[in-house]
C-alpha cells in the first residue's frame, strides 16, 4: 500500500512540478523509475515487476499521451524485476536501472516505429535525463526505501 502511495506521488510530482520546470540542457528527472527502483530495492523483484506496471500503465495514460497504451508498462515492469533483483548493491543497481530504462524504451519505440526516436533524441536527450536522474536519485531513493532494511549486505 505505502509502495503504491509512493509511486502515484512521485508521478503527481512528476507531472504537476517536475515537468513544467525548464532545466538547463531541456532533459528532466525521471521520479517514477527512481520510485520504482526504490520500491523493488526494498521489496524485491515481484512486487517491483508488479508495481512498475501499473506505474507505467499510469504514465501511458497520463496527459499529455504521445505513444501507445502499454510502452511504458513493459519498460517499468522490467526495470522494476531488473532492480529487484540487483546487481551487486544497491548504488550499482540504480545506476544500472537509470541507464537501462531510456535505451529500453528507446529500443521499444524504435520496434514499434515510434516517429519520436531519433538518433539526436538519443544524443542530446537522453543523455540529459540520464544525468539529472542520477543527481536526484539518492533523494527519491531515501524515501521511498525509508523505514525498510535493505536487502543487500554492505
Amino acid at each position: 500500500m505505502i509502495a503504491g502511495v509512493s509511486v502515484l506521488l512521485a508521478l503527481l510530482a512528476q507531472v504537476i512540478l517536475v515537468n513544467r520546470v525548464p532545466l538547463p540542457a531541456g532533459g528532466s528527472p525521471d521520479l517514477v523509475l527512481l520510485a520504482v527502483v526504490g520500491v523493488a530495492l526494498a521489496r524485491g523483484a515481484a512486487s517491483g515487476a508488479i508495481l512498475g506496471f501499473f506505474a507505467g500503465l499510469l504514465i501511458d495514460i497520463m496527459p499529455p499521451t504521445a505513444h501507445l497504451l502499454g510502452q511504458y508498462a513493459f519498460v517499468l515492469a522490467l526495470v522494476g524485476y531488473v532492480a529487484g533483483r540487483g546487481a551487486g548493491g544497491p548504488v550499482t543497481t540504480v545506476v544500472l536501472c537509470v541507464l537501462l530504462a531510456p535505451l529500453l524504451a528507446a529500443g521499444v519505440g524504435g520496434l514499434i516505429s515510434d516517429p519520436r526516436v531519433t538518433m539526436a533524441t538519443l544524443t542530446g536527450q537522453v543523455p540529459v535525463s540520464v544525468v539529472y536522474t542520477l543527481l536526484v536519485s539518492p533523494i527519491v531513493i531515501w524515501l521511498t526505501t525509508r523505514g525498510r532494511r535493505s536487502r543487500f549486505a554492505t
